[in-house]
């Protein structure tokens, strides 16, 4: 492990879509790099090597806020790329952590986009 950097990190995150091609679209829409798609899975990865992978069908918890959110280094350039694209995101909010704004994919789900506290190289 190297003192400049985590020795670990997220691998995959599961999610599961009752319609997977509009949720391939949307995830792409938003900046995901695809790495494999089928009737079975669509895979994107994210920075770092993390990799979303969708699953059809419906969540098991049947929870509408996405086990996960995402984080970015510029969060107002962010939000006005997917404002262009056609996505309609809210005004960026405040928290004690965070700036961040939420957009709700195609399955229903809310997902936040955060502003980085990222420290170090990761």
């Amino acid at each position: 492990m190297s003192a400049t950097r985590p020795g670990v990190w997220v691998g995959h995150v599961l999610a599961h879509y009752r319609d997977l091609d509009r949720s391939a679209q949307f995830w792409t829409g938003i900046g995901l790099r695809p790495v494999q798609r089928n009737a079975q899975v669509a895979i994107f990865e994210l920075r770092g090597g993390t990799h979303l992978v969708l699953v059809p069908g419906a969540a098991p918890n049947g929870e509408t806020a996405a086990a996960f959110d995402l984080m970015v280094d510029d969060l107002d350039a962010e939000h006005e790329r997917l404002t262009g694209e056609g996505f309609q995101p809210p005004p960026i909010d405040r928290n004690e952590n965070h700036r961040w704004f939420a957009l709700t994919d195609p399955g229903g789900n809310v997902v936040t986009f955060n502003d980085s506290h990222v420290i170090g190289p990761v």
